[in-house]
């Protein structure tokens, strides 16, 4: 079978991650290019088989997708090199910038070019990411299919009709790992201040909030329950919860995801059009 070729600019972690996916499901090397300025990262890569360039316009020429996997503030640019590439072949574009909108993405690419914008998140690196996707009207049925190939290589596909949401998705799992590992980081002092040799603590917690996810992912138990049914009246997982409840834990949660919705928001207003 023919495989479409897949351009990724930038060749980082995410890249990474994504092209490792790729090839483990069975995409063809051959047909992936990778252009990344730095030669060490270009090197890695080249050992599992891809092509790779220095420049963007190079891995990008003739490609029919093209990832882009740079920082938010390296995108314009990376449109720039890439804008005629894209015309030519008609591509499809997929964006896991966080912020940039695909308004600012199609006014440096072009306002008819196939966008698919996307935010994934870190366990990507365990191709365990949550990602979501929103497509415009440019991109066709078959160019969706290649984005959720592309995507779900690093984990579980959700796609969304308004892009809008994709804000709210960034606070929620884009950033979510790290709050996660926040509250690790605590469980794991407040073990070792009870008592416990740090490498238990840390063990039982990740082993913990491992088995806790596996619970709400795999049960089909509503995660409320879930709590109810391991939290016994008057025992002990009620005296702790009480005081979680009791210090405003929830209202924490909700203000910190109103803050990165609303820096989500912010970076695409600094980083966007013109």
């Amino acid at each position: 079978m023919t495989q479409n070729t897949i351009a990724f600019i930038g060749g980082g972690n995410m890249a990474g991650s994504m092209i490792g996916g790729l090839i483990a499901r069975g995409q063809d090397p051959a047909a992936i290019r990778v252009a990344d300025p730095d030669e060490q990262c270009r090197d890695r890569l080249a050992a599992l088989g891809v092509a790779t360039h220095a420049a963007n316009a190079d891995a990008a020429q003739g490609a029919a997708i093209v990832v882009l996997a740079v920082k938010p503030q390296q995108l314009r640019a990376a449109c720039r090199d890439i804008a005629d590439a894209v015309a030519d072949r008609d591509a499809l574009v997929i964006s896991i910038a966080a912020g940039i909108g695909t308004a600012s993405l199609g006014a440096w690419l072009g306002q008819q070019t196939a966008i698919v914008r996307c935010m994934p998140n870190t366990p990507a690196l365990l191709q365990a990411s949550a990602t979501v996707l929103c497509a415009t009207a440019a991109v066709s049925d078959a160019q969706r299919a290649e984005a959720e190939r592309i995507l779900g290589s690093i984990g579980s596909v959700v796609w969304v009709d308004d892009e809008d949401a994709l804000h709210a998705v960034t606070a929620l799992s884009g950033s979510g790992p790290a709050y996660f590992f926040l509250v690790m980081e605590a469980m794991q002092t407040a073990g070792e201040n009870l008592g416990l040799d740090p490498a238990l603590a840390r063990a039982l917690t990740a082993q913990t909030a491992l088995g806790a996810a596996r619970m709400a992912l795999e049960s089909g138990v509503d995660v409320t329950e879930l709590r109810r049914r391991v939290t016994s009246p008057g025992g002990t997982t009620e005296r702790a919860l009480r005081v979680l409840e009791e210090r405003g834990l929830r209202r924490i949660f909700e203000s910190a995801l109103e803050a990165a919705s609303n820096r989500s928001r912010e970076l695409a207003d600094e980083l966007g059009q013109p």
